[in-house]
C-alpha cells in the first residue's frame, strides 16, 4: 500500500481500524496497544445508556466554552435514525448500518473487508437532532477503495445530505475539514454536545506507520445543519 501524506487522495484507513503495508486488514479491525482511541459522547437525553465506569453520566458532560443553545433561532430535527448518505462532491451515495461500542467502551468502525459501506454511531445523535452526529467510512480495505477514499477533498460550503427514517432528508454544509494527529484526536469537538444540529465524517489520513500498522492521522470533516 502506499504511503499516504496530506489529506489528499491517499488518505488511507480509519480512526479505530488498522490495515497492513500489503492492504490486508488486521483480523477485526480492532486498536493497536497503546492507540489512544476516540471517546464515545455523553448520551443524548432520549437515550437509555448507563454510564460506563469512569464516564460522565447521560446528560452531564461540561459545556465549557461552547455557547449557550438558542432553541428560537437554531433549526434542529427531533431524533430519526439515518437511512442513507450522500456526498456530491466524493461521489458517495450510500446506505448507513449503525455502530455501537466495542466491550472496551471505544466506538465500533464499518467492518474493514467491506470497505464501501459507512456507518452512524447510533449512541450519539442522530443527524439533525442538536448535537454532533458521527458518521465513520473506510477510504480503503481489502485492496480496494473505500467509502471515505476522496474524503480529503471536501470543502467549505459543499453539502452533505442524510435520509432519514422518517423520511425527511437533513442537509448539512460543510463548515471545516481538518487533519490531525490520532495522538490528538480532538474527541469532544467530535463527539461532544453542540447548540445546533453538526455532523461528522471520520476516516484516517497522515503517513503510515510500518512500526504500528497505522495511519497517524484522521481526517475530519465538520458540518453544520442547513
Amino acid at each position: 500500500m502506499p504511503r499516504a501524506t496530506g489529506i489528499g487522495r491517499r488518505a488511507l484507513g480509519l480512526a479505530a481500524a488498522a490495515v497492513t503495508v500489503t492492504g490486508a486488514a488486521l483480523v477485526g479491525g480492532g486498536l493497536l496497544p497503546g492507540e489512544t482511541p476516540p471517546a464515545p459522547p455523553p448520551a443524548q437525553a432520549s437515550g437509555t445508556d448507563s454510564p460506563e465506569p469512569g464516564r460522565p453520566s447521560p446528560g452531564r458532560a461540561p459545556r465549557a466554552g461552547l455557547p449557550p443553545a438558542t432553541p428560537a433561532t437554531v433549526p434542529v430535527l427531533a431524533r430519526s435514525e439515518p437511512r442513507r448518505l450522500d456526498v456530491p462532491r466524493i461521489g458517495v451515495h450510500v446506505p448507513l448500518s449503525r455502530l455501537g461500542r466495542n466491550p472496551d467502551g471505544t466506538v465500533q468502525v464499518p467492518p474493514v473487508d467491506r470497505p464501501e459501506q459507512a456507518g452512524w454511531y447510533a449512541h450519539g445523535y442522530a443527524p439533525g437532532e442538536r448535537g454532533a452526529s458521527v458518521i465513520l467510512g473506510h477510504v480503503d480495505g481489502g485492496g480496494r477503495r473505500g467509502v471515505f477514499y476522496d474524503l480529503g477533498r471536501m470543502r467549505r460550503g459543499d453539502t452533505v445530505s442524510v435520509t432519514r427514517a422518517d423520511g425527511s432528508v437533513a442537509t448539512f454544509v460543510v463548515q471545516s475539514v481538518e487533519q490531525v494527529a490520532k495522538s490528538r484526536f480532538p474527541s469532544r469537538r467530535v463527539y461532544g454536545p453542540l447548540d445546533h444540529a453538526g455532523l461528522r465524517l471520520v476516516t484516517c489520513g497522515g503517513g503510515f506507520d510500518r512500526r504500528t500498522g497505522h495511519y497517524t492521522a484522521n481526517v475530519i470533516v465538520y458540518a453544520r445543519l442547513a
